[in-house]
C-alpha cells in the first residue's frame, strides 16, 4: 500500500502540480515585471549590466549574501510622476464612469434577450441565438466606422455617451448568450408555479428566475466590465482628447513619446489600472466560474 500511495504522489507531483506550478509562474511572470519595474530607478531600467527584473545580492554585517533591494534601488519616483504630471486620477475616473454605466446599460439588454431566447420556444430563436454570438465575433475594426458617423449624427463625440453607448455593441452578444444558456439550466416548473399563483411574467422574471440567474448575471457583468475597462479602439476614436481619455489611451498617449518610453511610469499605470479588475474578479470569482460553466454546456 505505500508503494501504492508513493506511486500516487509523484504521479500527481509529475501530471498535476508541475503543469499547475509552470502555468502559474507563467500566468504571475508579467505582473512580477511590472511591480518590480514600477519601483525601481530609472539608472537600474537603463544599466545593462545589472537585471532589472532580479534583487541585488547585499552582504551581511558577518560577509554572509543575503538577497534583498538596497534602498537605492527602489523608488516612488514613477507613481509621483503618475500622480503629479499626468492626469492618472481623471483617466481612472473617465473609465470608472464609462465602463459601469456601459456594464450596467448591456446587462439589462443581456438579460431580457437571454431570458426570452432561453426560457420561449418560437420559430426562429436558435436562428437568433447564433446569429448574437456570431455578431459578437465581427471585429471592432470595422465596426467602428459606421459607429462613427452614430456618435458624429448625435453630437456626442468626446462625451461619455459615446462609449456608454457604443461598448454594448460588442458586450451584448457574448453576454446575451451567456445567459441564454444559463437561463435554459433553471426548471421551468419554477416560472409555471409563480404564473399559476397569479404572478405576471415579468414578476416571475425578477422575483423567481432573476435571482436564481445571479451567477450567470455576475458572469456576464464581469465579462462586459473587463471589455470595457481594457478598450483602446472606442476610447481613442470616440472619447480621446483632452481630460476625456481612459486609462489605456492616457497611458499610451501620455506615457509613449515617439520612441521614448517611460517605462517606470508605464508599468506603474498597468499595476494601478488592473487592480479594479483584480478585485472585481476577487469577490465574484466562484460565481464567474459556476456561470461559465452552465452558460457553455447548454443552449
Amino acid at each position: 500500500m505505500n508503494i501504492v500511495g508513493e506511486n500516487r504522489w509523484w504521479q500527481r507531483l509529475l501530471y498535476f502540480y508541475l503543469p499547475l506550478g509552470i502555468f502559474v509562474a507563467l500566468l504571475l511572470f508579467p505582473f512580477y515585471w511590472m511591480f518590480l519595474v514600477s519601483f525601481r530607478p530609472d539608472s537600474d531600467l537603463l544599466d545593462t549590466e545589472r537585471n532589472p527584473l532580479l534583487p541585488h545580492l547585499l552582504m551581511r554585517a558577518d560577509g554572509f549574501p543575503w538577497i534583498a533591494f538596497d534602498s537605492e534601488s527602489v523608488t516612488l519616483r514613477h507613481y509621483r510622476y503618475l500622480f503629479d504630471d499626468t492626469e492618472f486620477l481623471r483617466w481612472i475616473q473617465n473609465s470608472i464612469i464609462v465602463t459601469v454605466g456601459a456594464t450596467a446599460l448591456a446587462l439589462v439588454c443581456s438579460v431580457l434577450i437571454g431570458y426570452a431566447l432561453g426560457r420561449f420556444k418560437f420559430r426562429g430563436g436558435n436562428v437568433m441565438g447564433a446569429a448574437i454570438f456570431i455578431a459578437y465575433l465581427v471585429p471592432p475594426t470595422l465596426l467602428f466606422i459606421p459607429l462613427a458617423e452614430i456618435v458624429a449624427r448625435f453630437g456626442i463625440y468626446n462625451r461619455y455617451w459615446a462609449l456608454i453607448l457604443t461598448y454594448p455593441t460588442f458586450l451584448i452578444p457574448f453576454a446575451s448568450w451567456l445567459l441564454m444558456g444559463y437561463f435554459q439550466t433553471i426548471s421551468h416548473e419554477l416560472e409555471d408555479a409563480a404564473l399559476v399563483d397569479g404572478a405576471t411574467r415579468l414578476q416571475a422574471m425578477w422575483q423567481i428566475i432573476l435571482p436564481l440567474a445571479m451567477p450567470g448575471v455576475l458572469s456576464a457583468g464581469i465579462f462586459c466590465f473587463t471589455l470595457a475597462w481594457n478598450d483602446f479602439l472606442y476610447a481613442l476614436v470616440f472619447m480621446g482628447t483632452g481630460d476625456m481619455k481612459t486609462v489605456p489611451v492616457g497611458v499610451v498617449s501620455d506615457l509613449i513619446k515617439a520612441d521614448v518610453y517611460f517605462w517606470g511610469p508605464l508599468m506603474a499605470a498597468g499595476m494601478l489600472g488592473s487592480i479594479p479588475v483584480a478585485i472585481a474578479y476577487s469577490f465574484f470569482v466562484d460565481h464567474y466560474v459556476s456561470g461559465l460553466t452552465a452558460g457553455a454546456t447548454k443552449g
